[in-house]
């Protein structure tokens, strides 16, 4: 581990505090203006999030507007053009009344349970830990919609709890590391973050918490703009649901779930098998109805 760990430089400004503080700022301010909706009896709407210099700017450097892709009463869902690129970065901001922050949270993180809920998952361990930061670098291997091969991210992520403030954050972000070299079974995905913030209603260990999801990756398809859109904007709301119908199981049926707050994390167990992946067809130009995982 020591040769490896010398081998390998955490890269810790990669995690960009900027950019989380932002993220955090903006929910607050959708949480404002959900309850002035809620107390005034009317539905809430927010409106799209403020547009930040994140990198996502124009040439002239206008920033790129926000564009509301799904409005539900406790899910919103937000898309805006990556300048230069086919791609999209999309924000979720949402809504859980009857799990508690800690269990969503700590599903979340527990790849060893995820294994067993997300049936696309092929392969998914931790690489390796530093202890004192306490980020992991993680080997996930995914399923892909039909006829695409499967997927693979090296990613470092890193969580942190702040009681004071009463948030929970976890942020993920893509990274090379030396003992997972490219595979030519899978499709190695190099660009993907992810910034997830967590306000509970009230505590950590009582029902009810908003949620704000921001997400980017470049899945590394043929298929059109508008079909890669598409899988996104639908698979998001689709693991979402599937992730808190995993911490609603584990809550109901007393499921051991190794909790992240208070402990540090455990070394991983068994991994799934990797699977070898269908042949894909390059050209291929429509969309099926399969979906796109998340971290």
């Amino acid at each position: 581990m020591a040769a490896l760990a010398g081998a390998f430089v955490w890269d810790e400004e990669r995690i960009q505090e900027e950019e989380l503080q932002r993220s955090i700022d903006e929910m607050k301010r959708l949480e404002e203006m959900s309850h002035v909706f809620q107390r005034s009896g009317v539905d809430c709407h927010p409106s799209e999030p403020k547009s930040q210099p994140e990198g996502n700017e124009d040439s002239g450097g206008k920033e790129q507007p926000w564009e509301m892709v799904m409005d539900k009463k406790h899910f919103k869902l937000w898309r805006r053009p990556i300048t230069g690129t086919h791609l999209y970065q999309y924000r979720v901001f949402g809504t859980y009344t009857d799990v508690t922050p800690r269990q969503f949270f700590n599903v979340q993180l527990d790849t060893e349970y995820r294994k067993k809920w997300d049936a696309l998952v092929i392969k998914l361990e931790v690489i390796e830990r530093d202890v004192v930061s306490g980020s992991e670098v993680l080997h996930w291997v995914t399923h892909f919609p039909y006829p695409m091969y499967s997927r693979d991210y090296v990613y470092v992520r890193r969580y942190s709890v702040d009681q004071e403030n009463n948030v929970m954050v976890l942020v993920s972000r893509a990274v090379e590391h030396p003992s997972v070299p490219e595979s030519p079974e899978f499709v190695r995905v190099r660009s993907y973050e992810s910034q997830m913030v967590i306000r509970p209603h009230k505590s950590f260990d009582e029902n009810g918490f908003d949620y704000l999801l921001t997400y980017s990756d470049n899945p590394q398809t043929v298929f059109p703009r508008y079909c890669v859109s598409w899988m996104v904007s639908s698979g998001m709301p689709d693991f979402l649901e599937k992730l808190h119908m995993a911490t609603l199981k584990a809550k109901n049926m007393e499921i051991k779930v190794k909790d992240y707050i208070s402990s540090k994390p455990l070394e991983t167990g068994s991994e799934a098998k990797a699977t070898t992946p269908s042949s894909e067809r390059k050209n291929e130009g429509s969309c099926g109805p399969a979906r796109i995982e998340y971290a």
